[in-house]
């Protein structure tokens, strides 16, 4: 025993072995990488800096390779020099035919560009008008009297001011087109706000649904309809709205009620006042707003009709 305990103990140990120097390539594999993603972000954030116009532009330019194949049109195949901007090429004879970009079509895109652009401007036009009346009533401590009959609405046609009547306020006298003296102040107080307006207006006068004289062979809820409208705009005008940007005043009667369920309600009476968008104005009128007339109906009722009722 005292033998074995005497016996040396051997470690053996193994030969650390040097690694072989490692060489560069992998940097230049890391730098490729970078690069590459800096360049992939910096596309992004020019992508999400441009216009979309520019955007479109930029596909259609890309694109063309496949339309010159597929429709024709222009490509790299009729230019005049390899370089932009450098000149003329004498040798050059004949190039691609453009097929695809008509002079119709041109015409088209400039178009839709336009009625795009006037769209916008109307929009902004009507939401700075709303504003300005919305702000005339709030400030004017007579109109905020009536702030419950005028009612102001963004409409696909344009801005849509209605002055309605209420059971025991009326606009007019009734059975005529004689203006109460609050609904002149308040026509007035619209004309002014309207005093710069730059796009066309449609006046629209309305009645209950209560049978007026004997209007179905002379003077009835029409012509009344269309005495009120022809009043108020006479009002409008007084108050500083110009006269020739009105695009038609007409007279409905109770052909459009605001409130269908009751048709001889106080508030289906009311005088309608339409800040037009130029795309309005083209479908409604079937006109170019820069050649929008003046409309108006001017009625007189004759002196044997009599109402026959006194609720309009």
């Amino acid at each position: 025993m005292a033998e074995k305990k005497l016996q040396p103990i051997i470690i053996k140990r193994g030969k650390k072995q040097r690694h072989k120097p490692h060489g560069g390539a992998w940097k230049i594999a890391y730098a490729d990488f970078v690069t590459a993603m800096m360049a992939f972000f910096l596309l992004m954030w020019l992508l999400g800096s441009t216009a979309k116009g520019d955007l479109q532009g930029i596909a259609a330019y890309f694109a063309s390779p496949l339309k010159v194949a597929m429709q024709g049109g222009d490509g790299a195949g009729n230019s005049s020099s390899i370089i932009p901007g450098g000149g003329t090429d004498l040798a050059k004879v004949h190039g691609q035919v453009r097929r695809s970009d008509s002079p119709d079509d041109t015409q088209k895109r400039l178009d839709l560009d336009r009625r795009a652009q006037q769209a916008r401007l109307d929009a902004q036009r009507i939401r700075a008008l709303q504003a300005k009346i919305d702000a005339m009533i709030t400030e004017n401590v007579r109109l905020n009297e009536y702030r419950s009959q005028i009612r102001i609405d963004v409409t696909p046609d344009g801005l849509q001011i209605q002055i309605v009547d209420e059971q025991n306020r009326p606009m007019f006298d009734s059975g005529s087109a004689l203006v109460k003296p609050y609904m002149r102040e308040i026509l007035q107080s619209i004309g002014a706000a309207l005093g710069g307006v730059e796009n066309h207006l449609s006046l629209a006068g309305h009645t209950d649904a209560t049978p007026y004289g004997n209007g179905d062979r002379g003077y009835g809820n029409w012509e009344l309809s269309a005495d009120r409208a022809n009043a108020s705009r006479r009002e409008l005008v007084a108050g500083g709205m110009p006269d020739d940007k009105l695009a038609r005043v007409v007279g409905l009667a109770a052909s459009d009620p605001l409130e269908p369920q009751e048709p001889r309600a106080a508030v289906n009476r009311r005088i309608t006042i339409t800040v037009l968008t130029h795309e309005a104005e083209e479908r409604l009128m079937g006109m170019r707003s820069a050649q929008m007339p003046t409309l108006t109906l001017p009625t007189q009722p004759t002196q044997d009709n009599s109402p026959a009722a006194t609720s309009q």
